[in-house]
């Protein structure tokens, strides 16, 4: 492996590449077709999925960029800790992004159910509109939007999928303190244990959306209840999805011997994101499907 430039006083400037603008294009062709499927226009599925397959093109092309150049020896400590600043404030984006949807959720369940419900100054509008509704949780709002549901028991697969991240952090740790020591072969074993339970968790968050839709009439369109329920699971599975993708990367780049005990930052910044994975998802276990 390439050795860092010694002079700290030189900072890497890499050249001017295409791959922001093919990312920003990826981007537009995804949102624009997730929403047109949204409206139930046959065309917007197919441009969702294209969507998807630039992104992953993009991506794959950017970060092989990063990685030829990490291995080509141009980073030194600077460049090292802007990276450790970038996914820093990257992490505090996520923060803030899954912070809008649980407060969403807050102020849904502590002030609009219960001024609908006819407390406080919503005692005219209960009574003129929405007389007799119940403002109980979980609730599709005042006139059932989407009909009659079932909720998903927190103590099924909800809690198998919060011990399987629980469990996937504990073997990423002992993944990231193997390759401290230097011990390739377990480096291999745990963190790819760790992206086997990525997948296992995917497949039963899609067996529970499938029961969802097809025997519990819980879809997006259920009211209120709906639609915080699925964008704060969806948009965590998306998440879990892009951190057992990045884990995966990781573990290719440690089978070709890209890390050393010293310098393998790639490898903990996908570690951080999946343990900030786990700690959202608790969040949502317990505000989601407990309270």
């Amino acid at each position: 492996m390439a050795q860092p430039p010694t002079d700290a006083t030189n900072y890497f400037v890499p050249a001017r590449s295409k791959a922001p603008i093919f990312a920003s294009a990826s981007m537009f062709v995804l949102v624009m077709g997730v929403a047109i499927w949204f409206n139930e226009v046959a065309w917007g599925k197919w441009a969702f999925f294209t969507g998807i397959a630039m992104m992953i093109a993009t991506l794959f092309y950017w970060f092989g960029e990063v990685i030829r150049e990490s291995q080509g020896g141009h980073y030194n400590r600077q460049v090292d800790g802007s990276f450790r600043m970038g996914m820093i404030w990257f992490i505090f984006s996520e923060v803030m992004f899954f912070g809008a949807f649980f407060s969403a959720l807050f102020y849904t369940r502590q002030f609009t159910l219960p001024w609908l419900g006819g407390e406080g100054d919503g005692v005219m509008t209960n009574a003129l509109l929405w007389d007799g509704y119940s403002a109980a949780w979980p609730s599709a709002g005042p006139g059932q939007v989407g009909g009659q549901f079932q909720t998903i028991p927190a103590w099924g697969l909800p809690l198998v999928n919060t011990l399987i991240l629980l469990t996937s952090g504990v073997t990423l740790t002992i993944a990231h303190h193997a390759l401290k020591a230097g011990k390739r072969g377990a480096l291999l074993l745990w963190l790819g244990l760790t992206v086997v339970l990525g997948m296992v968790f995917l497949f039963f968050q899609a067996e529970e959306y499938v029961h969802a839709y097809r025997e519990l009439n819980l879809t997006l369109g259920s009211g209120i209840y709906g639609s915080t329920f699925f964008m704060l699971t969806g948009f965590h599975g998306v998440h879990v999805a892009l951190g057992t993708i990045m884990l995966a990367v990781m573990w290719g780049r440690a089978f070709k011997g890209h890390f050393t005990r010293d310098r393998h930052f790639g490898f903990e910044a996908a570690a951080w994101y999946w343990h900030f994975v786990d700690v959202v998802w608790l969040g949502l276990f317990l505000f989601v499907y407990v309270l």
